[in-house]
């Protein structure tokens, strides 16, 4: 599902997410953390698979804006008493913005290795800076005394994860929101362009540049959006959220459930987060090796993600109805 059509309207399939996210909240209550950490992980991913499966502007570099966004919320709630979380949501896309835009205007003048490379240095210089600002981010040992108000001063964080669980729901829901009404419109249409040919857009008089800029500072806004739920839901940040493995996580969620299909952000970090719940629990030393495997049966065999096994489905069961209705005439 990705470029402009003149249908945008939001099918019955779509909803499906939603249903399932409610019926997962009443039936399944004692897994609301694990839960609440998916949904977390589906907008980042979401945001990422906004510039790499639309714009093609391949990164290693997002944990930055999801660290920056943690550390936002985190330090207005522990350090200043800045408690409300929709405040500490509001400045952490406040700097994720800003860091994207400044970013975005510099490293997007370039293009492949030298792009890739400097994104992992602007994650690698904020990683250190945060671990040397001990004073203001904890640094090693992390950033603790993180505190949430009531939200709408009505509803509590509770140990269950129940508030913490809807929260994120609505952050996503309206995330997803905005997302699937940028790349269903004439502005989703030329970031399609750009990705197949950068070229051919410059021609038609398309303003690539600042095109990839804007879309570059709305993904790192929603990044950091996310990072910034993370610290509100559980209340700390560590320094690990602005290192490569954020990153390199999040791009293995989008191998797996299909880059630049939108709901391949969903089916990508559900799928690796229960995987690594589980395999963490049975085989605590050897975990990875089993999202490694994974990982390479969904490469080879399924090379558009899971989502692209459930399109060539859909494929052959139509070619199937096709032929029936040939030989019927």
């Amino acid at each position: 599902m990705s470029g402009y059509t003149s249908d945008p309207r939001i099918k019955w399939p779509e909803w499906l997410p939603w249903i399932a996210a409610l019926a997962f909240f009443f039936t399944m209550p004692e897994y609301l953390a694990l839960g609440s950490r998916i949904l977390i992980y589906i907008l980042f991913a979401l945001s990422l698979d906004l510039i790499l499966g639309y714009a093609g502007i391949i990164t290693l570099g997002h944990s930055a804006f999801f660290g920056l966004g943690a550390y936002s919320a985190g330090i207005l709630s522990a350090k200043y008493g800045v408690n409300d979380p929709f405040i500490g949501l509001v400045a952490a896309a406040a700097m994720a913005a800003l860091l994207g835009m400044a970013t975005g205007a510099l490293i997007l003048r370039t293009k492949a290795l030298t792009l890739l490379m400097l994104t992992l240095a602007i994650t690698s210089i904020l990683y250190e800076v945060a671990n040397r600002a001990s004073w203001l981010t904890g640094g090693n040992d992390g950033l603790s005394g993180v505190t949430m108000a009531p939200i709408l001063g009505l509803f509590k964080f509770d140990l269950f994860g129940k508030t913490a669980f809807i929260y994120c729901l609505v952050a996503l829901f309206i995330g997803w929101l905005v997302v699937r009404r940028l790349i269903y419109s004439p502005f989703g249409a030329m970031l399609t362009g750009i990705r197949e040919n950068t070229v051919r857009m410059h021609a038609v008089g398309a303003p690539v540049y600042w095109r990839l800029v804007l879309v570059y500072t709305i993904s790192a806004t929603m990044a950091g959006i996310a990072g910034a739920l993370l610290a509100q839901v559980n209340q700390f940040v560590g320094l690990n959220v602005l290192g490569l493995e954020p990153s390199g996580d999040l791009l293995v969620m989008l191998i797996l459930g299909g880059v630049g299909r939108l709901y391949g952000a969903f089916v990508g970090p559900v799928v690796y987060l229960i995987a690594q719940d589980y395999l963490a629990k049975a085989y605590p030393e050897y975990w990875y090796l089993g999202i490694g495997v994974l990982l390479i049966v969904v490469v080879l065999f399924a090379r558009g993600g899971i989502l692209g096994i459930w399109d060539k489905w859909l494929q052959a069961l139509s070619r199937q109805k096709s032929s029936a209705r040939a030989s019927a005439r």
